[in-house]
């Protein structure tokens, strides 16, 4: 009888290698497509397809953009965190795709989870922190450990596919993007070498010479902190930010460069699109700094500090983000109201509050 192993599959060179890595070892593979909002049909259909041509026994999706809105981003805007004060964590999707591959090992009855991640950066760190939060699995990372035996890995896996007869697709894109219902990062070429990221390097926001000629208002609406409608509409919290990401997106809001240390010890820079998160952090601040006290205002830099730490690094489950999120939620009591945001393009501002509790 195989053991089984559920490995998170994002259908991309590195997790494909895995499922051949994994099988060859004795594994009954499951790959686990966890779903963030960045991909459409034919991306979920290829990933699928190549999961299954590569040897899986099974593949699995699974949906996680309301646990994204509810375990991120309504705590993200309770704190208004960003990284440095830049960066608003996009990649945390990652703990909740850890989160979802081993509840379906505990379905399985296994306690083996497999990741694609190198030994490079900081994801790597969020993966295995999250698995040693979350219980007692054991960790397969094939790509982690080839790069502690062979210098050119990138090479060293296409002739393992070539050998295995699995076609790879040479990207054409200059650039190394990862998109989820938060935003879109991009890195690579001109962006790594510290200069100005090329006009087609952006792929959520418009270029300047499309922004339209009006400005756009739009109303967000918020019950206790969290947003809960958009210009008198009642929406769900993901469906609200992919409305904010489109709107907000296509009059240039929302780009960003940001340079930060990986834990490791390495410098890494990337450029980022967040329309929905600007706008969601811009709208909540103008109605909390007009509702609550002083104190509570100023002690929010504290706690927001420490909370995008916490996340950063990979401490996503820690019982002391957990206290953090207890207090943060505790100042949400008067925030209720509706803000509107205007833009004429690339830049936003919260220009109206209204609220019971002024």
């Amino acid at each position: 009888m195989k053991e089984k192993i559920v490995l998170a599959f994002s259908g991309g060179l590195d997790t494909s290698y895995c499922v051949l890595d994994l099988v060859q070892k004795g594994f009954e593979v499951h790959t686990a497509f966890v779903d963030t909002g960045g991909i459409d049909d034919a991306e979920r259909e290829y990933i699928r397809e190549r999961a299954i041509s590569l040897g899986a026994e099974k593949h699995h999706e699974i949906g996680v953009a309301q646990e994204i809105w509810d375990e991120f981003v309504v705590p993200l805007v309770w704190s208004h965190a960003r990284m440095l004060g830049e960066y608003p964590l996009l990649c945390s999707d990652r703990y909740l795709i850890v989160k979802s591959c081993l509840d379906l090992c505990d379905e399985l009855g296994t306690r083996h989870f497999g990741h694609g991640c190198t030994g490079m950066g900081n994801d790597q760190l969020r993966f295995d922190q999250t698995v040693r939060s979350l219980g007692d699995y054991e960790i397969h990372a094939p790509i982690r450990d080839l790069q502690s035996r062979v210098q050119a890995v990138r090479d060293y896996e296409l002739d393992v596919m070539a050998e295995a007869g699995i076609e790879v697709e040479e990207s054409a894109s200059r650039y190394s993007i990862n998109a989820n219902l938060l935003g879109t990062t991009i890195s690579g070429s001109e962006i790594d070498e510290f200069q100005p990221p090329a006009a087609d390097a952006w792929t959520r926001t418009a270029n300047r010479g499309d922004w339209p000629e009006v400005a756009l208002e739009i109303r967000i609406g918020f019950e206790q902190g969290e947003a809960t409608s958009l210009d008198g509409e009642a929406m769900d919290g993901p469906e609200i930010l992919k409305t904010l990401n489109e709107k907000l997106g296509a009059w240039g809001v929302g780009r960003h460069i940001y340079t930060g240390d990986v834990t490791i010890g390495l410098k890494g820079r990337i450029a980022f699109e967040c329309p929905g998160i600007d706008g969601l952090l811009a709208a909540h601040q103008a109605l909390e700094d007009a509702v609550n006290t002083r104190f509570q205002n100023q002690f929010r830099k504290l706690v927001s500090d420490r909370w995008a730490d916490l996340v950063y690094s990979g401490f996503f489950y820690e019982p002391h983000k957990f206290d953090l999120e207890a207090y943060l939620e505790s100042s949400q009591q008067t925030v209720t109201g509706e803000v509107v945001i205007r833009t004429e393009g690339g830049t936003l501002t919260a220009v109206a509050v209204d609220t019971p509790y002024l």
